[in-house]
């Protein structure tokens, strides 16, 4: 199973009279590079927020925000209707004991409200477990994203690879032709050197049979389509091994090179770089594979 590095979570909690925002972000890195946006009011669990998150996500540069809003309507009804009347109409008998003015009571009252209203607002740290509860539902959503993702990616880098796999057997149908082709060239080559008479067919065959040892392609050709099984057969794991699939990538251009470069033929040049064309789309991908 592939995933992707890049995700994305939301889930919204409403809790008395505020409003408890979760958002998660997530992009490919190398290693886990993880950002947290925190309001004051969480900063006890921030430790426990960064377990679950890292745990779960293990992989890329990841920013995890809460945001904590007053409900706007909530305020306008406690100010109006319960806090402001009640702190003003004690103030009042107050005032009336000592008998002072009502001037200054109005905002005297208001003060109080604000007060009492700010009090409110940070009763969240008092509900941790429900935030905590809403940031295993936003992990969820986001590595759902990854998965979601992953699946698209598998789709290509299987295509990428079985088109690998063609230039393999191109290459490998190609390889005979080659050497006859090399050995008439070499023959005709010496022949016009020496001339016919002294030409040794005998001897020819015996030193071309060294020449073309080094030439020889039939290791490489073996190994590349071992690490081919390989990409493959990890494609199809429980897992998703991102890193596990670059190295295999580095692998099979070592092998792609060495045939290249061995190849001394124009048709099989051709498929050596047609190869060389899909493994960079897969190295590509895999930059952003968990």
């Amino acid at each position: 199973m592939i995933k992707s590095m890049t995700g994305y979570g939301q889930s919204v909690l409403t809790l008395d009279n505020l409003s408890i925002s979760l958002e998660l972000r997530s992009y490919n890195s190398k290693f886990l590079d993880l950002s947290l946006k925190l309001p004051k009011e969480v900063n006890g669990i921030e430790a426990e927020l960064r377990s679950r998150v890292s745990e779960a996500l293990q992989r890329g540069k990841i920013v995890f925000a809460i945001e904590i809003l007053e409900n706007q309507a909530e305020r306008k009804s406690l100010l109006d209707e319960e806090l402001f009347c009640h702190y003003y109409f004690e103030l009042k008998k107050l005032a009336d004991k000592v008998m002072s003015p009502y001037e200054p009571l109005f905002e005297i009252a208001m003060k109080a409200t604000e007060i009492e209203i700010e009090r409110k607002v940070h009763t969240v740290a008092h509900v941790s477990d429900q935030i905590l509860i809403l940031v295993n539902e936003v992990v969820d959503k986001c590595d759902a994203f990854r998965i979601n993702e992953g699946k698209m990616m598998y789709e290509k880098l299987k295509s990428y690879i079985l088109e690998i796999e063609k230039g393999l057997e191109k290459v490998k149908s190609l390889d005979p032709i080659r050497i006859e082709k090399l050995k008439l060239k070499t023959k005709n080559n010496i022949a016009e050197f020496l001339g016919e008479k002294l030409l040794d067919s005998n001897r020819f065959e015996q030193e071309f049979f060294y020449f073309i040892e080094k030439m020889d392609i039939q290791e490489e050709c073996t190994r590349l389509q071992s690490h081919i099984d390989y990409f493959l057969s990890t494609l199809e794991s429980n897992v998703s091994n991102g890193k596990k699939l670059s190295f295999v990538s580095q692998e099979l251009g070592r092998e792609i090179n060495t045939i290249g470069a061995k190849a001394n033929d124009a048709e099989m040049q051709i498929a050596v770089v047609l190869m060389k064309e899909e493994l960079e789309k897969i190295k590509e991908q895999l930059n952003n594979v968990l």
